[in-house]
């Protein structure tokens, strides 16, 4: 379903995959894999909260923003971005570093704008913010041998502003000291945990930001990052924050 919050259209379509649309601009963040955008993705849980898999093939975003290798995948990008769409990519995002069979960004009919940890840049009319994102060493989301899988340096999360409504995505991170100085009116972190931030640390981090919406997604697209969002959206509403699903 759509969200409609402070002037935006909002769509969370499965795993990372966001859209937000303006009066007059569409931005899609991390759009794609595991069949999100091309109807192919199926549960590994029956029943499980996530929206149904669609085939969209719009071409309808202005702005296109990827945070890292592991979100990157040019169908997709293909899929959502209009001819002259801008591509606002983390610098280090690198086909020959995924393993899925990716184009080179460059090699994409788009303007490809790379960006780094603290860049603000206008694009399309969008102002993009460029914030940290990562999983500390030894921390709750690591490997067994407590190397992160998300190093600092391999990702980014955005904040972006669309005629005066400014949307944050924190990307695959912890949550971070950065985080809790971002000014947004919607949050959507990650709230499946095992990788990233789970659901009472995204809870505890809303509570730091305080904006006028929350709405979760990178969750229950695997197992691995099955959760309970329910009761996310109850710990966040406890907390006086206003809070919405966008699940089937």
């Amino acid at each position: 379903m759509t969200i409609r919050h402070d002037g935006l259209a909002v769509d969370w379509f499965g795993y990372a995959t966001l859209r937000l649309e303006s009066a007059d601009t569409v931005v899609s963040l991390d759009p794609g894999r595991y069949g999100v955008l091309s109807g192919a993705w199926e549960p590994d849980t029956p029943d499980v909260g996530h929206p149904d898999p669609v085939d969209y093939d719009a071409h309808d975003s202005d702005v296109v923003c990827v945070t890292h290798d592991h979100h990157y995948d040019s169908d997709a990008v293909r899929r959502v971005a209009s001819d002259d769409a801008t591509i606002v990519a983390y610098e280090a995002v690198d086909a020959e570093n995924v393993s899925r069979d990716v184009e080179p960004l460059d090699d994409l009919p788009y303007e490809v704008e790379r960006v780094a940890y603290g860049d603000s840049l206008t694009v399309a009319g969008v102002c993009v913010d460029v914030t940290e994102a990562y999983n500390v060493p030894n921390g709750p989301h690591t490997r067994d041998d407590g190397t992160p899988y998300h190093p600092e340096g391999f990702g980014c999360g955005f904040r972006v502003e669309l005629d005066g409504t400014a949307a944050f995505w924190p990307g695959d991170s912890d949550v971070l000291d950065a985080h809790r100085s971002v000014d947004c009116s919607l949050f959507c972190p990650p709230i499946g945990g095992a990788f990233t931030m789970d659901r009472h640390e995204a809870a505890a981090l809303a509570t730091d930001l305080d904006p006028d919406l929350v709405l979760p997604i990178h969750y229950n697209t695997f197992d691995a990052l099955e959760t309970d969002s329910g009761a996310f959206a109850a710990d966040v509403a406890s907390r006086g924050v206003p809070v919405v699903l966008d699940e089937t």
